[in-house]
Order: structure tokens, then sequence, then C-alpha cells
């Protein structure tokens, strides 16, 4: 099976999940713009593939305000974009039980990363997706912890959690257009990338060997992609999304259809 979209915005591209994502897009014979910060890594991956399949950009979306003219300058030169890929992530640890260790500021940055910087680039490419005649798709890669949250990860849980909120509001919301945009969420589990590699996360010793083996993790999560789901948990986050995320999704049907309900009157 192939992916249904033919040209795909993926933030995030550098390394780890993203990098194995834009592998398997290039793969696939779809095309591709990576976006990250790390110019070498992207680079490279354009040397490779050849500029008639990838296409690099240099971006920082904690840069909020310059959003809005990144999106304008991708879909200008791109008006057959169909996909948007949200993968830019980063993990830090916080121990309360200690506040003089607590950089705030890091933690804002923790937070405007995982969660802020989506919703401005949600807001920033959608015009462009709903106004296609074809299905288009907005994928997010959340996290398992956005249902069931580490203590020792207060804040990436935090805003895994809120981002996975604002997924199931947003899919609601479009549900009936405008548009025909499908909203995907990617829950991986811990995957062996340098997400916990220890010059970020000084507590966690060979970090890089935590978790599943990130080419398991892309062969399961790929397979679900192309398959049509737009939920795919990965891994032990499949277990908590049968034991409750479910219920707690059948709910919030409930809730909506409440809401819509109160709205007509």
């Amino acid at each position: 099976m192939s992916l249904k979209y033919n040209k795909v915005l993926l933030i995030g591209a550098t390394s780890g999940i993203g990098l194995a994502y834009a592998e398997k897009i290039v793969a696939d014979g779809k095309k591709i713009i990576i976006v990250g910060r790390r110019k070498e890594n992207l680079d490279a991956f354009v040397d490779e593939h050849g500029k008639d399949k990838a296409e690099a950009i240099v971006f920082d979306i904690t840069d909020l305000a310059k959003i809005h003219a990144f999106a304008a300058d991708v879909t200008s030169r791109h008006p057959d974009l169909d996909c948007v890929l949200l993968n830019s992530g980063i993990q830090r640890g916080f121990d309360f039980t200690k506040p003089e260790t607590v950089d705030l500021d890091l933690l804002g940055l923790e937070f405007t990363t995982n969660y802020l910087a989506y919703v401005h680039l949600t807001h920033a490419f959608l015009p462009h997706l709903q106004k296609q005649d074809n299905e288009t798709s907005l994928i997010y890669t959340s996290s398992g912890l956005a249902l069931v949250p580490n203590f020792l990860r207060p804040n990436y849980s935090a805003s895994k959690a809120a981002l996975h909120h604002f997924i199931l509001a947003l899919r609601e919301q479009f549900k009936e257009g405008p548009g025909n945009i499908k909203i995907i969420e990617i829950f991986p589990p811990a995957v062996q990338t340098e997400l916990h590699d220890e010059k970020h996360q000084p507590d966690i010793k060979n970090g890089r060997s935590m978790g599943m083996p990130l080419d398991e993790f892309t062969e399961d999560s790929w397979a679900k992609l192309v398959k049509g789901d737009d939920q795919i948990p990965v891994g032990f986050v499949e277990k908590s999304f049968e034991e409750f995320e479910k219920t707690r999704q059948k709910t919030f049907g409930t809730l909506s259809k409440i809401v819509k309900e109160g709205n007509s009157m």
C-alpha cells in the first residue's frame, strides 16, 4: 500500500522519527519538503535522494512570529502540497520538589516547541489545505505520554496532552468541512532516538537504547498510516488506548453532540 498524499511537508526531519518517515515517504515515490534547524542534516538528505525528490528548508518553529510567512512561502512555491506532518519535539526533565533546579525558560521552550508551535503551524497551513479539491491531511506526532503522564517529565506530558486535546477538537470541528482535511495523530511509545540522549536529559543514562527500536516503530506506524487510520497508537500505547482512551473519546463524542445541539438552538 502507498501513502495517499503526493507531496508532504515534514517539519522536524533532521533525525529520529522524522528522518525515518522522510525515508519512507521518498521510498514510496512521493515528493517531500523537509524542515528543521540543522542544515547539515537536511542537506545530507537532499544530497542522498536528489533535488527532484526532496527539498530542504532551515526553519525554527519556535519563532512563532515567522510561521505564517514561512507557510505562505512554502504554499506559494508548492501549490500542490497536500500533506503537512508535524513531528518536531523536545523532552526535558523537571523536578518540582527542587524548585531551584527548574528552568522556567526551558520549560517554556519545551511547551512552545511541543504545543504552541503546532497550533500556529496548523493555523498557518489550514487555508491552503482547505481549498484543495482532493483530500489533504494534517499529521501530528503526539506521544503515549499524552494519555498517561511520566511524572519525571511533567511539562512534556502536559504539552502532549494539550496537543492531543487540540487534535480531538480539531477533528471534530472539521467533520463537516469546510475542505476535505483528514486529521491524523500518531502516538509513539518511548522510541530509541536522540530525544533521550544524556546531553538533553542528564538523568537518563544510555537513553538511546531506551524504548522501542526505531525501525520497528516506523514499520508499525507507517503500515497503519498508509492503511488510512487516523489514530495510530504504537507499542504499549495500544494498551492504554484500548483500556481507557476509547471510553474517554466516547464521552467526548457525547459532549460534542450536546454542544452542537445547544449551538443549533
